[in-house]
């Protein structure tokens, strides 16, 4: 069974940093010495020069297109990941106020930024799936959410667990702030329903290194003036992710891979459908394998993102992973903390990729089943 795409490319689903499309990194390949019509390369210009100001530009009109991020949005460039995000929000949005922030927990990361949100006021749990190994998402009116409430979190993808929100949350509900690091551009989001959405770039947007954040003007304005600089999301937005010398070079990347989802695949939409028809070949292989592979999210709440199952034994998840190495479908093992398999499925994953997985699932369990 031939796997690859290129003469030295594997199929890589690993879950981030991930897969980017080809035709961005043969475009960086290109230009890498020196951006037309600059004579130097991205990585060595100035984040205050004329060209990386019009790179800057660009990527943050092309997510405004892609996503029809209404005007009183600001688009900002940050750092320091989703692990940030976690810390900024509550001390914007919930440090000095009288109400409490709730969360809803479906998975990993969604407990984590609850634990850093104790940390700075009242943040309470409004829906925890921990009892069922988080292997489900709530439907919104299971969960009970307060008008006087500072802001509601959730995670509308789970990478370790393989679980996602096929919908959005209640338009009554009070600000949303949503962590959309491994789901972002990966199908189309109502943007206002949502006050804040934050994601790291290295699952669907870019390279590690820039966190995009989009933001209501109101909330910007609510950033306390006795938080240290770079917190402020105020600051950022004055000074249009110029504050400090913001990540060049994955900005860059990032322009290129919302150019590539508008002129390439045609737009969100087209990329909602793909990313369906990939995880469903996977989906079916695990539904007709008669329990030999066993799928960790329920199936109303499965990922188009990152599948995720088990094999009967670890002896043979052992196999089956240093088996798929062998036909080029690398970074397979589940996260460390759950064990088993992890898929990850994002938009730059070609079909073939998909394909060519489903194809060795179905050839492993067909030879190892009892």
């Amino acid at each position: 069974m031939t796997t690859k795409t290129h003469v030295e490319r594997v199929y890589n689903f690993s879950a981030g940093p991930a897969v980017l499309p080809l035709p961005v990194l043969e475009q960086v390949q290109q230009e890498l010495l020196a951006l037309p019509g600059c004579g130097a390369s991205i990585l060595e210009i100035s984040h205050r020069s004329k060209q990386f100001v019009a790179i800057l530009e660009d990527a943050e009109q092309r997510l405004r297109q892609l996503l029809s991020i209404p005007s009183h949005y600001h688009v900002l460039f940050l750092q320091g990941g989703s692990r940030l995000q976690f810390s900024m929000v509550p001390m914007n949005l919930l440090r000095g106020r009288n109400l409490p922030a709730r969360y809803i927990l479906t998975g990993s990361w969604g407990r984590k930024a609850y634990e850093e949100a104790v940390r700075e006021g009242t943040a309470l749990v409004a829906w925890d799936g921990g009892s069922t190994g988080y292997d489900r998402v709530p439907a919104w009116q299971q969960v009970s959410i307060p008008p006087e409430t500072a802001y509601v979190h959730i995670t509308s993808n789970e990478t370790i667990q393989g679980v996602q929100f096929p919908d959005h949350p209640p338009a009554e509900w009070p600000v949303v702030v949503c962590d959309a690091s491994s789901d972002f551009l990966s199908r189309p989001i109502p943007v206002d329903r949502y006050g804040l959405i934050y994601a790291c770039a290295q699952k669907n947007a870019g390279p590690a290194g820039v966190t995009i954040v989009l933001i209501r003007d109101d909330l910007v304005q609510k950033s306390p003036d006795d938080l240290a600089g770079y917190l402020s999301y105020r600051n950022h937005a004055q000074e249009k992710s110029l504050f400090n010398t913001p990540a060049t070079f994955a900005i860059y990347i990032v322009g290129l891979v919302a150019k590539w989802l508008q002129e390439e695949i045609g737009g969100l939409e087209k990329m909602h459908q793909i990313n369906r028809e990939k995880a469903a070949l996977l989906y079916r292989v695990l539904d007709e394998s008669n329990g030999f592979y066993r799928g960790h999210a329920e199936p109303s709440c499965r990922s188009l993102m990152n599948v995720t199952f088990r094999l009967p034994d670890e002896t043979l998840e052992k196999q089956f992973l240093t088996q798929a190495e062998r036909e080029g479908l690398t970074s397979l093992k589940g996260h460390r903390s759950v064990g088993g398999i992890r898929a990850s499925i994002y938009n730059a994953m070609p079909r073939e990729g998909v394909v060519a997985l489903a194809e060795f699932m179905s050839d492993f369990a067909s030879r190892h089943a009892s």
